[in-house]
């Protein structure tokens, strides 16, 4: 099947095909992005492309960083693709992260980061785990007062929104190697962590075909290191998903192979993302590294019934990793744009021969 791909900027959308929300943000977003789409479009699946902004340069030119037509688009498509924002580490009035503003509105209440080996020198070999953060509270609410001398955060865990994340994460883990651990600092934090933790065990009779453990945030930390191949699906709160997840892609091989899904329930979109930043040191120069994004597109394909085109994406990506071209950060030369073209030809290559 010929791949059909098309922007419907402006024009009146096909209801009858996928509707992907394309937002490439800042930075490498507008490199990595659409490559990916065109990796995309060389498996053979059909969809359209609305393409929407959101970042800082968004609101530099808008006076927001996530404008309402964005939300508008994300929500009238069957995904979203995201690249990667330039957020800054201070203040700004206005300012509000819109990633982290689009899992609020859209309700992406489960962020999943799938980490494993890959055949390359700096991966460490044997790793297969799943982290499942919980995507719409703990310190990500924004709750903060600062009088200037003293500041505050409010930590939000509800037991609904740890019962709606348990159960996700338990489904992955029957999915897999049937074992999940649970990650909190209850020993510290007995209200909030206590509650997420009590919460975890509880759903876990509904699951008697899963092993379950539980382990500290920071003994977390050091087993990611000294021993990740015995962890399967991973469970945690918002913060420690973050940093743990950034923790295990650097065991194998770094950020630029860090695909992320943001899923919800009902009718709203699923959104896809790299998992890296928007890296404006080297933006613009065709030096960023595409996989994790392509991994992205792999993740929505499998989202929406299409295992045999994912398949392909991630195949070629093996190659590529086991054979070259590699991209700076792996240690090679490769531009941006050489990799697209080999996973391309190695997507459509084999798309001829299994689909």
């Amino acid at each position: 099947m010929a791949a059909a791909v098309a922007s419907s900027a402006g024009t009146q959308k096909d209801s009858s095909r996928f509707q992907l929300c394309v937002i490439e943000g800042d930075g490498i977003g507008h490199e990595v992005i659409p490559a990916a789409v065109e990796v995309l479009a060389a498996t053979g699946f059909v969809f359209d492309v609305n393409p929407a902004s959101a970042g800082w340069d968004t609101f530099t030119r808008h006076g927001t960083a996530l404008p309402d037509q964005t939300l508008d688009m994300a929500r009238d498509s069957d995904a979203v693709l995201f690249g990667a924002v330039s957020s800054p580490s201070h203040k700004v009035a206005g300012y509000t992260s819109p990633i982290v503003e689009m899992r609020r509105r859209l309700n992406l209440f489960a962020n999943l980061r799938p980490t494993h080996s890959w055949p390359i020198q700096n991966s460490r070999p044997g790793i297969d785990l799943l982290i499942v953060r919980e995507n719409s509270e703990g310190l990500y609410v924004r709750r903060e007062s600062s009088d200037g001398k003293t500041a505050v955060a409010e930590r939000i865990i509800t037991q609904a929104a740890s019962e709606r994340i348990a159960h996700v994460a338990f489904r992955w883990a029957q999915q897999r190697q049937r074992h999940l651990t649970i990650v909190h600092k209850a020993n510290v934090l007995p209200e909030t962590c206590g509650l997420f933790r009590l919460t975890a065990l509880g759903v876990a009779g509904s699951y008697p075909d899963v092993t379950v453990d539980e382990m500290l945030v920071d003994a977390m930390a050091l087993r990611l290191v000294t021993n990740p191949e015995r962890f399967d699906v991973i469970v945690t709160t918002n913060l420690f998903g973050d940093i743990l997840s950034d923790e295990a892609a650097g065991l194998v091989g770094g950020l630029g192979l860090a695909p992320s899904a943001n899923v919800g329930i009902g009718l709203s979109p699923a959104l896809f993302e790299p998992v890296h930043g928007s890296a404006p040191d080297i933006a613009g120069k065709g030096l960023a590294n595409p996989i994790a994004a392509f991994l992205a597109v792999a993740m929505l394909l499998d989202h929406n019934a299409e295992p045999e085109r994912a398949g392909l994406v991630r195949d070629a990506v093996t190659k590529i990793m086991r054979n070259g071209p590699h991209s700076p950060d792996l240690g090679g030369t490769a531009t941006t744009q050489q990799i697209t073209i080999e996973i391309i030809n190695m997507v459509k290559s084999a798309n001829m021969v299994k689909l």
